[in-house]
């Protein structure tokens, strides 16, 4: 089996693009174990100031990476002019992220990623505020958790803890962006590559195992 982390973070708009060409990589090489890394672009609720100057700054920057990103995407699901009229602030990293981890508390990493997704869809696609609490418990109930028992996990020191391990694990490998796909601890390989670029990442992988 080839083990590959998948770092992202729920703002990403490249990981978006990347995400369905990782689970066509999973679905086509049966070999391949996916496990999904919490990492985060903007990790506290004045981020986006501290890097942009301002919020207005931020989210007029963050959208250019959204419409580049959507030239990217396979299916160009990425909505920066719908988002751009939103009047709540720009989201942050961390609720996104302790929802993803609970959910893999519950159901492992294949749970981690459908909710990736679908807290990704709301953030990127539909443009709701994935900091609020009850946009992702709506997600949660979406991808068919026990909302009960993935509330009281998200609440909990434990996801915390769990996703601080990810963004510590992240610095470890010195990863300083995301999308990143590390295979085998070792293999790295950034960015919302095409499919065909994973194939062939795949293939040096294993003829270095």
């Amino acid at each position: 089996m080839i083990r590959v982390e998948f770092f992202h973070d729920v703002l990403c708009a490249w990981c978006y693009a990347l995400s369905p060409r990782v689970r066509r990589l999973v679905e086509e090489h049966p070999d391949v174990v996916v496990e999904h890394r919490c990492f985060a672009l903007a990790p506290t609720p004045d981020a986006i100031v501290a890097i942009f100057g301002s919020k207005e700054a931020g989210k007029a920057e963050i959208l250019e990476h959204w419409r580049a990103a959507n030239r990217n995407d396979d299916q160009h699901r990425i909505r920066a002019d719908l988002m751009a009229t939103r009047p709540f602030d720009y989201p942050w990293s961390m609720p996104g992220l302790k929802a993803c981890k609970a959910a893999e508390v519950q159901g492992g990493h294949p749970a981690h990623g459908d909710m990736f997704d679908r807290v990704q869809r709301a953030h990127l696609t539909e443009c709701r505020n994935i900091a609020d609490f009850e946009v992702l418990r709506e997600c949660a109930k979406d991808v068919g958790l026990d909302v009960s028992r993935w509330e009281r996990d998200y609440h909990s020191p434990e996801v915390q803890e769990l996703v601080e391990r990810d963004l510590a694990r992240a610095r470890i490998y010195g990863i300083t962006g995301v999308p990143t796909l590390v295979a085998e601890g070792r293999h790295t390989l950034v960015g919302a590559q095409p499919y065909h670029r994973l194939v062939r990442w795949l293939e040096e992988v294993r003829a270095r195992a």
